[in-house]
């Protein structure tokens, strides 16, 4: 039993000795400058011993590491010395995590129950001058495109907030830049896909109104991400009800609807969108479309041919006007009575006509989009006894010659 108590004495009175001496190289080397990445990674490593994570003395000469380094790398700036910015950055981010994390230990209850953090003051202030940088920093990387690293900067300026490390500075209340913060940091997440990020400072960015707008798009874009469809929608609705002159809510909200048939919610959103921006002629020619699919072809028309008096004549106007008179002949067909063919049968000659210089001037105008406009050329030109058409758009049809 002895010789067990006195092995186990060796081994800890060795590990002892040996965490003594990286301690020791590191002060060395934070005291000399150099290596001082090495310094800090070689106090990370005794950290994650849970027997060292109450060591105060591995903390602080960790943070003197990183600080060192902040201090170097800042010297070199000023000076106009090459240096990598953005290794400055994520220094500085290093130092407001880490402080954060031993600060909690400080924090903890001693034997009697009482909290005294004895660094807490000091740290804050040390911090508090370096902050901005995390501001800073987070815009340089988003002009580098790095939203990840931005992200982190943003995060950890925003965390300072609700941190016990800065109780006393109450930046939620006295720094006016958290909403702007939250709200870039918003922004990462949404360039991220990354929904978790995303929503994480959502209610901190819609503090500010000006923020409302982009803010309730990005929010719809990760909600459709997320395949949380009812949030989807309220946050379409929401953006459209208040932004009418955005046309991203307009958009997506009657493609949503239309994609699932619902073009009756389309048409609402439609007309709502024209009483805003009633002289817009591209909510007049995708009204046009809602009502062709909706089979309100007398409507349709009529708009299309009051779009197109306008000189608004897009080929897409001139396409559903040629398909609401065809449409509406086909429907004849299917719905006449045998009583009355003769008659039927004028008006669907008379509705071939009509349909028919709607439909050559949309075939010349978009000749890729002959699944639209093929079989309806072919099924007049047929019914007209327009021999030669029809075997033009016969060989069209089927990829032999013609366009």
């Amino acid at each position: 039993m002895r010789k067990v108590v006195l092995l186990l004495f060796l081994a800890v009175t060795s590990l002892c000795m040996a965490q003594k001496k990286e301690l020791s190289q590191a002060k060395a080397n934070i005291k000399a400058g150099n290596n001082l990445a090495q310094a800090e990674q070689s106090m990370r490593k005794l950290l994650e011993d849970s027997d060292n994570i109450r060591e105060t003395k591995i903390w602080l000469t960790m943070f003197e590491a990183i600080k060192k380094q902040y201090d170097q790398g800042n010297e070199k700036l000023y000076l106009k010395q090459k240096y990598d910015t953005a290794a400055l950055f994520n220094i500085a981010r290093r130092l407001f995590v880490d402080m954060e994390r031993f600060d909690s230990i400080d924090a903890m209850p001693d034997k009697k129950g009482r909290v005294r953090p004895e660094y807490r003051k000091k740290h804050a202030e040390m911090l508090n001058t370096l902050r901005p940088n995390l501001y800073n920093g987070a815009f340089y990387f988003i002009g580098k495109g790095k939203y990840g690293e931005a992200y982190n900067c943003l995060d950890a300026y925003i965390n300072c907030g609700n941190a016990p490390l800065f109780t006393d500075r109450n930046y939620m209340e006295k720094d006016t830049l958290m909403p702007k913060a939250a709200f870039w940091a918003v922004y990462c997440g949404y360039k991220m896909k990354d929904p978790v990020k995303t929503l994480h400072h959502t209610y901190l960015a819609l503090k500010k109104e000006k923020y409302w707008e982009p803010m309730l798009q990005y929010l719809s874009a990760t909600y459709l991400l997320d395949s949380d469809t009812t949030r989807y929608l309220k946050s379409l609705h929401e953006g459209f009800e208040r932004f009418k002159q955005n046309s991203y809510f307009y958009t997506q909200l009657v493609a949503y609807y239309s994609g699932k048939g619902r073009w009756d919610k389309a048409l609402d959103i439609n007309n709502a969108a024209l009483k805003a921006n009633p002289a817009d002629s591209l909510l007049s020619a995708a009204k046009s479309t809602i009502l062709l699919n909706l089979s309100r072809y007398d409507e349709c028309l009529a708009l299309c041919d009051s779009i197109i008096a306008r000189g608004d004549s897009a080929a897409e106007v001139m396409l559903n006007a040629g398909l609401a008179c065809f449409n509406k002949a086909v429907e004849i067909s299917v719905q006449g009575k045998p009583a009355n063919r003769n008659k039927q049968k004028k008006e669907q000659q008379r509705l071939y006509k009509q349909a028919l210089p709607y439909l050559e001037k949309a075939r010349k105008a978009l000749p890729a989009l002959k699944d639209k406009w093929g079989l309806p050329l072919y099924t007049i030109y047929l019914n007209l006894n327009m021999g030669e058409e029809f075997e033009e758009i016969d060989r069209a049809i089927k990829n032999v010659g013609g366009k």
